[in-house]
């Protein structure tokens, strides 16, 4: 959802588009007039009447572009060099492995694991069979557990971008964007219990205190 204006900024992948004039593109603006109301736990809730997968699916496509934006703003700053594994902090390291090209889970410097993960959401949400766009087709049975791992793994770009490049989004005085759009992104995970407990452990100091204002 739209928190950066109209400032002309550039994404890391393309944009995933949601069809106007699509039942998915009226819950994208629902979402949007909800979140507009400073609500986050309001906002983030199934509407009356509509269905839970196509929801979650709205939302993990916005999740993919606002992440897609955030990290396109810091991509000068996360090289081979600065970021040589893929890492939140100390104590968290990510090893790539998607379970078909690279069955292995294989150590690799950031920008490349980040390349990796959100070409391969790309390749989820491209995929009409596991994120159908028109009306009256039906999801996968296994399509919400796709969609967790889906943001599971989003969630570890927000956990390597406040870990090793808060400065640089302070520098950008992006800080307001990235934090409004990882306290809606965990506000959402929370509601539909989407993300296991100990994978969200590297921010969970963050996540606290993003949370307990909004009891």
């Amino acid at each position: 959802l739209s928190y950066y204006g109209n400032r002309s900024s550039k994404t890391f992948k393309p944009k995933k588009n949601i069809p106007e004039g699509s039942h998915q593109y009226e819950l994208l603006k629902h979402a949007e007039a909800t979140l507009g109301s400073g609500n986050l736990r309001m906002a983030v809730m199934l509407p009356d009447g509509e269905d839970l997968n196509e929801w979650v699916a709205v939302n993990t496509v916005d999740f993919f572009n606002q992440i897609n934006m955030l990290y396109g703003t810091i991509t000068d700053f996360c090289t081979e060099e600065s970021c040589p594994v893929m890492s939140a902090g100390p104590k968290y390291e990510y090893h790539w492995a998607d379970g078909t090209n690279i069955k292995k889970p294989i150590k690799c410097s950031a920008p490349k694991y980040i390349d990796y993960l959100m070409t391969w959401v790309q390749d989820q949400l491209d995929d009409e069979t596991l994120f159908p766009s028109k009306i009256g087709v039906p999801f996968k049975r296994n399509f919400m557990s796709v969609a967790k791992t889906i943001l599971k793994r989003l969630f570890r770009v927000y956990a390597h971008i406040y870990h090793q490049h808060f400065d640089s989004v302070m520098q950008l005085q992006e800080e307001a964007h990235l934090n409004t759009s990882f306290k809606h992104f965990i506000f959402f995970v929370q509601e539909f219990n989407l993300i296991e407990r100990k994978e969200l452990v590297p921010l969970q100091d963050l996540i606290e205190k993003l949370t307990t204002k909004d009891r």
